[in-house]
């Protein structure tokens, strides 16, 4: 059998799969079967920040396995508790860490922490949240409830709990308010939904708002966190200081991981919420490796500089093919071309995997690129030179 007929014999059909075998990266270019070069825009949808086969994050890695992969949290776990210090600081913010193996984890997380501040804080029980129109929290029951677009809330998963809504912008969010509601839980830049960035006086004046009400503020920053937008957080760059924030993606480099960090540092007790791979000296270690790598490029002033070279290119591209798209949307190395149609979205993404160069999706007929944080001006050359041969080859058939 080929691998393409094992896949589709023994793997449940969940994605809509390419079937280019890859054996090896390095930095953001990975190799196929063959020998072939792909230049890599989408780090496996915002996950490898550091690109592949990152010497220091390797070597981390390697030199964790020889010691101890796993033990329980039922005992303390060193390098989890760095991490935990490590990301406070860089943070900035005074708060708590619960480390779990992903997004939607660390979104539940973050529910579990708002419905026990609303029964604890209030009178009255408060357990509601709001979410808004094009956003994606997850593929759990809970979060796929959470997340504000109709076609992930399939009557085949229904019923669905109680006690989620969304609202079509910010300015509804306030109108939406009632008396059992407990959070509002938002991504500064909508990546699922288009790669969206909100406005930044919009957001901070719902931060002070929410405070003054004594709402939770809940940002997940599975996608947008660990320096994608610019900054250690997209909190940072908005300038607003949130009650909950989520982690995942970028976080372990590669290695999952996710992460439920609040200012609630006793919220919890022990016995409230748990995981079993959480935390582990597996990716604790690797995420350690990670952000030492990213906090020194960041102090170097390279990820500024990477993030500017990406959004001017883009922008070129944006200009030269106004056929194609209305416009270039996102921040920091997250960042989309918004295509006229979803015809024209599906073959850009499908032209330039032909081209050897990896897009990606998202909504609104958005073509969506995630490169590494790391990624180097060679890289970046190459990979929107791929790009520009596979619009050019569309624009003449439009």
């Amino acid at each position: 059998m080929t691998l393409e007929q094992i896949d589709k014999t023994y793997v449940l059909h969940t994605y809509a799969r390419d079937y280019t075998n890859f054996t090896r990266g390095e930095g953001a270019t990975l190799f196929d079967e063959n020998g072939n070069d792909y230049i890599d825009f989408a780090a496996g949808i915002a996950v490898n920040s550091v690109g592949h086969n990152h010497p220091k994050l390797v070597e981390a890695i390697c030199k964790q396995a020889q010691n101890i992969l796993h033990i329980s949290n039922l005992q303390v776990i060193e390098p989890q508790a760095k991490l935990a210090k490590k990301m406070v600081e860089l943070s900035g913010y005074d708060m708590a860490v619960f480390f779990g193996n992903s997004g939607a984890e660390a979104n539940e997380g973050a529910i579990k922490i708002a419905r026990k501040y609303g029964e604890t804080k209030f009178a009255n029980k408060r357990y509601k949240v709001i979410t808004l129109e094009h956003s994606f929290h997850g593929r759990t029951i809970t979060t796929v409830k959470a997340t504000g677009q109709h076609d992930f809330h399939a009557s085949h998963f229904a019923p669905y709990p109680e006690g989620f809504s969304f609202e079509p912008n910010l300015t509804a969010v306030y109108d939406a308010i009632d008396d059992e509601t407990v959070a509002v839980m938002i991504e500064l830049v909508q990546g699922e939904g288009g790669v969206q960035p909100f406005d930044k006086a919009e957001i901070q004046k719902l931060a002070t708002f929410l405070k003054t009400k004594e709402i939770l503020l809940i940002v997940d920053e599975v996608q947008t966190g660990i320096y994608r937008t610019g900054e250690f957080l997209a909190c940072n760059l908005y300038e607003i200081e949130p009650d909950i924030i989520t982690l995942a993606k970028g976080l372990g480099g590669g290695v999952p991981i996710g992460a439920v960090m609040t200012k609630h540092k006793d919220i919890f007790v022990a016995g409230d919420h748990g995981s079993t791979f959480g935390g582990n000296y597996l990716s604790t270690a690797a995420s350690l490796a990670t952000l030492e790598i990213l906090e020194a490029y960041y102090e170097s002033g390279a990820v500024a500089e990477a993030l500017l070279y990406f959004e001017t290119k883009l922008q070129e591209i944006a200009t030269q093919y106004e056929a194609l798209f209305d416009k270039e949307v996102g921040l920091g190395l997250m960042r989309g071309l918004r295509a006229k149609s979803v015809e024209i979205q599906k073959k850009v993404i499908s032209e330039s995997m032909k081209e050897r160069l990896i897009v990606l999706k998202a909504g609104r007929n958005t073509v969506r690129f995630l490169p590494s944080i790391t990624i180097t001006k060679a890289e970046m050359d190459e990979g929107f030179k791929r790009l520009n041969v596979a619009l050019k080859k569309i624009e003449e058939k439009v």
